[in-house]
């Protein structure tokens, strides 16, 4: 993320909108995205990933956990900043106060977000869970954001199921035995939802051509790294720059948990229509880098 040490978060900076969007999917590495994007010269980002606005004004359900989220965020910058051994500088903390106890999610709200972008920058907002927004919210967006370019990474349709799973177990400090508690998991919709390419990717293509929107294959992330990050410099028209742990996993999964073939031939069937979409609308090379 953003360096806060590279913010002056006491200049008298305008309400300003993001240009940058990355809107999913999630588990598809949309984290890894932002830490890399962030370390740019020409890109400033929040101290906090995920402002999630076009989500809560659109998918009623994602406004019940957004004030854990902000609340979660704003406690791991806090422990950021102690384990460096140091003070959260008095103006982050008043940024944080006015983005996170003031009234929130309004369009004053979201730009004022954005307001400490030095000038010449380029704001960016990176929130997987804007893929799943319905149609009149991409609608939204692209009269809201007339000047945005937006990424969406795709990844393998049952890895990305898997990776969710393993999530879900992680943080609930599951340690499966066997492939039932797997299997249990498998009929929850919220696994499916967010990685419904068929549905969600015809939305956001209709309203925004090659120039505006990139959609990449997750897989170039582990296979090289450089040369895509290049290319989405290239997207965006940012000079080139070298990235810090490009290479590195962000969300390295725990050895004690690797779904059984079982649940992969079941999701694999489940998730039929994603994979014939995926064939129908990409070709060959570009399906074989979801992975």
């Amino acid at each position: 993320m953003t360096d806060e040490r590279d913010t002056d978060w006491d200049a008298p900076g305008k309400p300003r909108k993001p240009t940058i969007i990355g809107i999913g999917a999630q588990k598809a590495g949309t984290t890894w995205l932002s830490q890399m994007l962030a370390q740019h010269p020409k890109i400033w980002m929040p101290p906090f990933k995920e402002v999630q606005f076009f989500s809560h004004r659109f998918v009623e359900e994602h406004r019940q956990w957004l004030p854990w989220h902000f609340g979660r965020a704003r406690q791991n910058l806090g422990k950021r900043w102690a384990a460096r051994g140091e003070a959260v500088p008095q103006g982050l903390v008043e940024y944080l106060d006015r983005v996170t106890r003031g009234p929130m999610f309004t369009e004053d709200w979201y730009k004022q977000v954005f307001s400490p972008a030095p000038p010449g920058s380029r704001p960016m907002d990176i929130s997987p869970e804007y893929s799943t927004i319905p149609d009149e919210g991409v609608d939204f967006v692209r009269d809201f954001l007339p000047r945005a370019q937006f990424i969406y990474i795709l990844r393998h349709p049952v890895d990305r199921v898997i990776s969710q799973m393993k999530m879900h177990m992680a943080r609930r400090k599951q340690v499966p035995k066997g492939a039932k508690p797997w299997l249990d998991l498998l009929d929850d919709p919220a696994l499916y939802n967010r990685g419904n390419y068929a549905e969600y990717l015809p939305r956001w293509q209709a309203r925004f051509g090659p120039d505006r929107l990139l959609v990449l294959p997750f897989g170039r992330i582990g296979s090289d790294p450089d040369k895509l990050l290049a290319e989405v410099e290239n997207f965006l028209g940012l000079p080139p720059f070298r990235y810090r742990s490009s290479g590195r996993k962000v969300f390295a999964a725990r050895d004690d948990l690797s779904a059984p073939g079982e649940v992969r031939e079941v999701l694999r069937e489940k998730l039929a229509p994603q994979f014939d979409y995926l064939e129908r609308a990409f070709p060959a090379e570009f399906n074989a880098q979801l992975r």
